[in-house]
């Protein structure tokens, strides 16, 4: 029986495709906007990129996103689905099309715990982003621009443009969000 092989986690694989490009810290910070301490934070595995930071690493490594979210499920093996979502201390996500290769649109399942928000970060990358609350009460801050957002609510906005996402309500919020990605 052929050994299995063994995948490496996120920040090592990501370290790893940013020196076969023979990219620098400095050039990875500057192709996606992140500062060199925080790129060497997920290649270290001190911190777990949320969605739009895969998204801008992967569009600056010219790789599909969904190859690394793929091979985050795999490398969960026998944890729960709860245990492969969970990404940051409040903030959770699963993917909703797994096999989008090379796809414009990804769509993900979001839950936030209550009361919280993404901790201080705040998100920009390419494209469009569409989010629909199917549970509870959500902030969603688009530049200077605060939108509140209850069940069967939706935001469709320039992702371009920095922002961020707060749970406001006493109960955990679940939304689907839905990004373009050119």
């Amino acid at each position: 029986m052929p050994a299995r092989k063994k995948s490496l986690p996120i920040g090592k694989r990501l370290s790893k495709m940013r020196r076969e490009k023979k990219l620098t810290l400095k050039n990875l910070a500057n192709e996606t906007g992140l500062s060199k301490d925080r790129i060497s934070q997920i290649e270290k595995g001190e911190i777990i990129p949320p969605v739009a930071v895969i998204l801008q690493l992967s569009r600056a490594l010219e790789i599909d996103s969904s190859i690394l979210l793929r091979e985050e499920k795999k490398l969960a093996g026998k944890q729960s689905d709860a245990d492969y979502q969970k990404r940051t201390e409040d903030y959770t996500y699963e993917t909703l099309t797994p096999d989008a290769r090379h796809k414009h649109l990804k769509a993900f399942k979001i839950s936030i715990d209550p009361k919280s928000d993404h901790k201080g970060v705040s998100y920009q990358h390419q494209g469009e982003e569409f989010v629909y609350v199917l549970k509870g009460r959500v902030e969603v801050t688009v530049g200077e621009n605060k939108n509140t957002l209850t069940p069967g609510k939706s935001l469709h906005f320039n992702s371009s443009i920095i922002h961020k996402l707060r749970n406001t309500s006493d109960k955990k919020a679940e939304l689907l969000v839905v990004l373009f990605t050119p």
